[in-house]
């Protein structure tokens, strides 16, 4: 399957070959042969959780019914996302692809300034090439992802809201439930289904300088407002509206530890005890552990 024009979907992998001294090599198989013995996760530190949502039978044989119709080609399609900047309307009907998104610097049509009605009408375009009948294969429609972080924030005159860092600071959780729900409102207006946010970094080193998409550097500031903010975003399970009408679906993100890379290093390594993982890290994702953030 070869991609038109720039449509290589970020499947590429990097390669990174060094030329080291034999001293180099033993002293860091010593101490990867070190680090292999301290490497045990202790289940005692994870607090337990229970599926939230339980199984329907229905869904379930809905789900076993598509994925026995599909192709290869069409489940390889469904698990690639591209950017609108790399892919039209007739690129996801052809491969099949299961998502868009747009990042940073995607707009509809490349341009920055472009209105509500141009989101719209992009997102009905690659909706509409998404269920257009491809011989016998079902028809699965497109989703469309967006880092709306802040409000509708990529759209102009959508409502902005305060960065994480200064919404952390109003301590606040209802008004952070009102934020996620005209948050969704306005993604639903133009068209788009899913936003890249919360974000529930701990931020544990202001060098990272992503410190303002955190909620603050305490784990119990974003465990107060996960939840708020994800059913004002998607609704309460259970509830009849719950990812219908003016919902849309959340993502809790980005990584266990993101906030407390070593050095503050953007996207760089986690280096911590297991313990201040589970008590730090993860409380705003496992709310229910109650011991305090360990050092």
């Amino acid at each position: 399957m070869s991609l038109s024009r720039t449509a290589v979907l970020a499947l590429g992998a990097t390669s990174i070959f060094a030329v080291v001294s034999p001293n180099l090599i033993q002293r860091a198989a010593a101490q990867t042969a070190g680090a292999a013995m301290d490497a045990r996760a202790t289940p005692e530190n994870w607090p337990a959780r229970a599926a939230t949502v339980v199984a329907d039978p229905a869904v379930e044989r809905r789900v076993d019914a598509l994925l026995a119709a599909m192709s290869i080609e069409q489940k390889v399609g469904q698990i690639i996302q591209a950017d609108i900047a790399s892919v039209t309307p007739d690129e996801v009907y052809r491969y099949h692809l299961g998502s868009v998104l747009n990042g940073g610097n995607s707009d509809p049509g490349g341009r920055y300034n472009a209105p509500a009605k141009d989101w719209l009408a992009a997102a009905d375009a690659f909706y509409a090439a998404s269920m257009k009948r491809h011989g016998k294969l079902p028809r699965i429609p497109v989703i469309w992802g967006s880092d709306a972080v802040h409000g509708h924030n990529n759209v102009v005159g959508a409502t902005l809201f305060p960065h994480n860092i200064g919404l952390g600071a109003a301590r606040n959780p209802d008004l952070i439930r009102r934020i996620g729900a005209a948050t969704a409102i306005e993604m639903r207006v133009t068209g788009l289904d899913w936003t890249f946010a919360p974000t529930l970094a701990v931020v544990r080193d202001d060098r990272w300088g992503r410190t303002y998409e955190g909620f603050g550097e305490a784990p119990e500031i974003a465990t107060s407002y996960a939840a708020p903010l994800i059913e004002g975003l998607q609704g309460k399970i259970g509830d009849k509206e719950w990812l219908r009408g003016p919902h849309i679906i959340a993502t809790a993100k980005h990584f266990l530890g993101d906030g407390g890379t070593s050095g503050g290093k953007d996207q760089g390594d986690a280096v911590m005890p297991e313990a201040r993982s589970a008590t730090c890290s993860a409380r705003p994702i496992s709310p229910r552990s109650t011991r305090a953030c360990s050092r």
